[in-house]
């Protein structure tokens, strides 16, 4: 009896007479035993499917990029696998046990109506806003959520059309641009010393054609430039000397606002096309420029003073472009700073950062838009150095930028 209390179920008791009474009690015990026996290898069996069975939902719910959600009756998470636990909290802050409420009330409100799927714009864990694909499921004790991140997804799709547009509006308005500006200058040749009555209304007007035709000319340039962006032409190019450039121009440009580029601490080499990089920095700068104008406009003052600082440095397999200003701040709506046409200024197009975002992701970057700290915004441009190694390619008759032995980097510039 001692081995059957701790279990142990394989023990039988020999039966010598199986007629008298001994006999049948042994008889009925040994039965017991073999059912208890054979009931408990199935229950054991069960439980190791059942183990088995969750570790492969468990192997398949934290592989799966979709975020996975289970809840019971009263909202509380119950499960969450790591893409939730990613978009919606850092690492080290479990929700699991947590009320969704709690958690993210986008997702709680979607939870409380009716609807079984919707897109959802939530707060991100990293910062700023993310679009969500989100369905639910219900059973007897709580609902299953689950979560596609389709923010970049609908980005593509509303450049892609922005790009058609752009294209059809740079066909439409070139055309007749330059007999415009060819016809408003004729006039003033033509015509400038002969009118005498309102002469300087019509210099005034004539002008004002001319300087609009211009204005629309460069509008269509960044019309064209973010339909038929050219194939990058990817080579070893050295990166701080194509941000100094970069800056450089500003600065000449603006005398009235301090400029610097940090010196590399050696040689900072990565493949990227030149002139691609170069027209994004310098749009990054331009943006940096406009937001300390637009804070002078408005009459405030930073106890920093004007500033545009920029930064190259290279961090493992990543070259990192950091510009810092100390402008009016980013707006309340970061997360579209890069879509076409998105602009905060008054005579801005919209394009200049959709450009920007455009050249960083064919060079397999990301761009992320920060606070600086006492004020202004900071623009962080990372690019895996290491993969596009991969896309290294020379051209004929156009050798590569020489770059400088490691320690003896050439810090004479206009900077």
């Amino acid at each position: 009896m001692g081995r059957v209390e701790e279990g142990d179920f394989s023990v039988r008791v020999p039966v010598h007479e199986p007629n008298d009474e001994i006999g049948v009690l042994a008889s009925a015990f040994n039965r017991m035993t073999g059912r208890l026996q054979e009931q408990t290898g199935a229950l054991v069996a069960a439980n190791e499917q059942l183990d088995t069975r969750r570790a492969f939902i468990e192997a398949v719910l934290s592989s799966v990029t979709a975020g996975v959600i289970a809840l019971d009756e009263s909202g509380r998470i119950l499960l969450v696998n790591r893409s939730a636990q990613n978009l919606l909290k850092p690492e080290g802050e479990e929700i699991e046990g947590h009320s969704l409420e709690d958690v993210t009330s986008e997702l709680a409100e979607f939870m409380s109506g009716e609807a079984r799927d919707a897109n959802v714009v939530v707060a991100a864990a990293e910062g700023g806003q993310r679009t969500l694909a989100v369905k639910r499921v219900r059973y007897a004790d709580g609902s299953v959520l689950t979560f596609d991140d389709i923010t970049d997804q609908l980005s593509d799709q509303r450049r892609a059309a922005w790009s058609d547009i752009a294209r059809r509006i740079a066909h439409e308005i070139k055309n007749p641009l330059t007999p415009i500006q060819l016809a408003a200058e004729r006039l003033q040749r033509r015509y400038g010393n002969e009118v005498q009555s309102d002469r300087d209304t019509f210099e005034r007007l004539t002008g004002t054609i001319v300087r609009q035709v211009g204005d629309l000319r460069r509008m269509v340039d960044e019309f064209s430039n973010f339909a038929r962006m050219p194939k990058p032409v990817f080579r070893h190019e050295n990166v701080h000397e194509i941000a100094r450039a970069a800056l450089f121009l500003h600065e000449v440009a603006h005398p009235g606002i301090g400029f610097s580029i940090e010196p590399p601490s050696g040689k900072i080499a990565m493949v990227c096309d030149r002139r691609q990089l170069s027209q994004a920095l310098t749009n990054v700068v331009k943006n940096a420029v406009e937001a300390i104008e637009a804070r002078r406009n408005r009459g405030e003052t930073n106890f920093e003073g004007d500033r545009v600082d920029l930064k190259v440095r290279r961090e493992n397999d990543q070259v990192i472009i950091d510009v810092t200003d100390t402008g009016v701040g980013l707006p309340q709506e970061r997360e579209r700073l890069t879509e076409p046409y998105m602009t905060t200024r008054v005579r801005g197009t919209g394009l200049g950062l959709a450009i920007v975002k455009k050249i960083v992701e064919e060079h397999l970057g990301e761009i992320a838009f920060l606070d600086r700290n006492g004020g202004g915004t900071h623009v962080r441009i990372a690019f895996d150095a290491d993969r596009l190694e991969s896309l290294a390619e020379e051209v004929p008759g156009e050798p590569s930028t020489p770059l400088a032995d490691d320690g003896e980097y050439d810090e004479e510039g206009p900077l």
